[in-house]
């Protein structure tokens, strides 16, 4: 639904705010960050700082309807917050979107600078599934393993996923240590223990489960959106050597459970309203979807305008002051299942899900060779170097490299709303 906080004209009295690329007046996104010293509090982004919801609190600064979204949202972690759902979260939307649009108040220290703070995981996630609902990625891929016959046979059915390992979920920043398994590659008569030489990233969305449900009670796709707390940016590194060798017959173990980066933002479902879309047409040759994924609202808006970045910094790079180097630029319609399709699919039979869940996305490559959201596939399984400016060349990551993700709305008419940075750099193993 949209209302004035998705006024395009807003502005705010903080400036940076106002033409922000990722956190306009018109996203607020929720988060915990804390300053030096102090504990994590939970707090909104807005332009290059956060308001500080315990202070708003403190202050009596929001009304009675939103006052207990408040109270949840300030504290050091946010589950009871997302809990409440949509009716809280659009309250305290709009209180705090009227704070920041209005006169400035005379009490200082309601906004910190965000580069002067940590950003921490905003909730405490229970369960964490990674879905493969990119069509041309799992195509892509298929290409290179199956010519013959590159979509496995469900594929077109059902989104088909797998249990990720929760305690590897961290923020943007954490750093990551190159993992060391069993590897067997094609040319080597016996497997070999050691570190990953194929160490890759994934371009993912996230989608963060608000309200749950008890155990035996599927929720139906009309009601699905109503249970997404919020969005966010998934890197799901992954050590393809590694996976390749341990994954039959069972799929993705060691060598994607090192660890899965998270960008610290809630951007909710409300700031998002104006940026849906109608999913994308399925292909010719797709079977009719069965009818407990079918909802014609859905189908109409439940995609989102969302265009997805990953860039990548070397060694080379850094010492050379060169900008970042743009590995691909894809859209969020590679999804081939919307969110609420994927929510309404988990807990089909009968899986209870709860606040804090995490569900990805799977890799979101596009069409083209240069939309590709991992370098399995825009190197071709290593088989065709990406040259780099710097004079180096890279088949898969090299210690040192940084890969940076963000996304960020394309609407007309709209401003332009981000996630801010999910960001990960590869350490020796």
């Amino acid at each position: 639904m949209l209302d004035h906080t998705h006024d395009p004209k807003a502005t705010s009295w903080e400036v940076s705010a106002n033409g922000h690329s990722d956190f306009p007046v018109q996203n607020l996104p929720f988060g915990v960050f804390s300053r030096p010293g102090k504990p994590p509090r939970g707090g909104v982004a807005i332009g290059d700082m956060i308001l500080d919801l315990e202070l708003v609190h403190t202050l009596g600064l929001v009304p009675d309807d939103a006052a207990k979204a408040l109270d949840l949202a300030r504290r050091p972690v946010l589950n009871d917050f997302l809990a409440l759902g949509a009716p809280a979260r659009t309250a305290l939307r709009r209180a705090l979107f009227d704070i920041l649009v209005r006169e400035a108040p005379a009490r200082p220290g309601l906004l910190v600078k965000a580069s002067e703070c940590m950003q921490h995981m905003p909730l405490t996630v229970g369960d964490y599934t990674d879905f493969y609902a990119g069509y041309h990625h799992a195509l892509n891929v298929g290409r290179m393993l199956r010519p013959e016959a590159p979509l496995a046979p469900n594929y077109l059915h059902l989104p088909v996923g797998y249990h990720g390992r929760v305690s590897t979920l961290k923020p943007s920043g954490t750093p990551l240590r190159r993992p060391s398994g069993q590897r067997k590659p094609a040319r080597d008569p016996e497997p070999s223990f050691g570190p990953s030489r194929n160490l890759d990233y994934e371009l993912e969305l996230g989608i963060w489960v608000g309200r749950g449900t008890p155990l035996g009670r599927p929720i139906p796709i009309s009601e699905a959106a109503q249970h997404i707390g919020g969005y966010c940016l998934l890197n799901d590194w992954s050590a393809r050597d590694i996976q390749g060798w341990e994954a039959n017959p069972l799929g993705p173990f060691l060598g994607k459970s090192f660890l899965t980066t998270v960008s610290p933002w809630i951007v909710t479902p409300e700031a998002l309203a104006p940026h849906r879309i109608a999913q994308p047409a399925r292909p010719d040759d797709a079977p009719a979807m069965m009818d407990y994924l079918i909802d014609a609202r859905d189908q109409d808006r439940g995609a989102l305008n969302l265009a997805l970045e990953a860039y990548l910094i070397t060694p080379g790079f850094a010492a050379a002051g060169l900008p970042p180097h743009l590995l691909s630029r894809t859209h969020a319609t590679a999804m081939f299942w919307t969110a609420a399709q994927l929510v309404t699919q988990q807990s089909s039979n009968g899986c209870e899900l709860n606040t804090g869940d995490m569900i990805g996305s799977g890799t979101l490559s596009g069409p083209t060779p240069e939309s590709a959201g991992s370098l399995l596939e825009l190197t071709q399984g290593g088989r065709k170097p990406i040259p780099l400016a710097s004079g180096e060349t890279r088949r898969f990551l090299e210690d040192g490299d940084t890969v940076l993700l963000s996304a960020h709305t394309t609407t007309p008419g709209h401003p332009r709303l981000g996630f801010g940075l999910c960001v990960g750099t590869v350490l020796p193993g």
